[in-house]
């Protein structure tokens, strides 16, 4: 197996972690409150990366490649990083209460084309190929949500909403920050904030059931030691070998994952219009993906300056 085959499939893997998550997560909400459930697991998360960070700087300082990561920025990225992550996940987890893990996958995957229009705020240009994707989300959703005489577009489907736009914050600021600092080092601090904030909030709007706690250990062990610290790890590792649209398209299946899992595991069931919308908001996050010709070229024409 090629390098680039072996990272594809690691974001694969990774891919799959996270759309199961959405059923860990709605398992949880049926006992405890979603700070309550949200705060374990990114704790959990972040003492799982914990190791990582050791074996990784270990072996750097082997290498003679070791260097010192700023304490004070790294506290400052992963603070910000650990705001949007708490906001996000508590309104995905609420909106799992009333919504189901399929949909909450592929409305919670908007934020790759919201992602992409955001960018426009920064200087890119708006064209075609993020309008039809806009476009055809907007649809999707109506076909997911909307469709047919009675009107089934819950709250938490608003809720769910509503978390992808914030995540789309939370990767913009990653895609910032990510570069001066170390990755498994701000995964590992956003956790930390997170996890604190949730159980602040945990105390002061929820009561905390140890027992119920116990009776969805199973859900937050997934979500915490999987989808937060195993997934993440690799993540990093997968895109070390592949390119970056490759990645984020394979990536990107985490939605189409949550749909089956939630079909295989819980039993949720969808009809033919709902499908049909899955299957234009895939196309959607697909195409605004893709690259643009001119880069296509620029990076052919790099590859074959480098055969010679």
């Amino acid at each position: 197996m090629s390098t680039k085959m072996r990272g594809n499939f690691l974001l694969a893997i990774t891919a799959l972690v996270w759309g199961i998550s959405f059923v860990s997560q709605s398992i949880g909400m049926d006992y405890i409150g979603a700070n309550t459930f949200n705060g374990i697991r990114t704790l959990l998360g972040g003492l799982v990366l914990l190791p990582v960070i050791l074996i990784t700087d270990a072996g750097k300082k082997k290498k003679g490649t070791y260097k010192k990561c700023n304490f004070k920025k790294l506290l400052l990225y992963g603070a910000v990083c650990g705001v949007l992550l708490c906001v996000a996940s508590t309104l995905q987890s609420l909106g799992l209460k009333e919504t189901t893990a399929g949909k909450s996958g592929f409305i919670t995957a908007l934020y790759i084309i919201f992602v992409s229009v955001m960018g426009i705020f920064a200087g890119r240009k708006l064209n075609l190929k993020i309008v039809s994707g806009v476009l055809l989300a907007v649809l999707g959703m109506y076909f997911l949500c909307l469709f047919g005489a009675e009107i089934n577009f819950c709250f938490g489907d608003f809720l769910t909403f509503l978390c992808a736009i914030v995540f789309s914050f939370h990767i913009l600021v990653i895609d910032r920050v990510a570069p001066k600092t170390d990755g498994v080092k701000l995964a590992c601090t956003q956790f930390f904030v997170c996890g604190l904030l949730n159980c602040i909030a945990m105390f002061l709007f929820e009561s905390p059931d140890w027992a119920l706690i116990k009776q969805c250990i199973g859900a937050i062990l997934y979500s915490g030691i999987m989808s937060c610290g195993v997934a993440y790890t690799l993540q990093i590792v997968g895109q070390k070998y592949t390119d970056p649209t490759s990645a984020s398209m394979l990536m990107s299946l985490e939605s189409v994952f949550a749909v089956l899992s939630g079909w295989i595991l819980l039993g949720e069931r969808m009809n033919v219009p709902q499908i049909f919308g899955c299957t234009l908001m895939f196309a959607a996050i697909v195409l605004v993906q893709l690259p643009e010709r001119a880069a296509v070229l620029k990076n052919n024409k790099e590859m074959a300056e480098n055969d010679i």
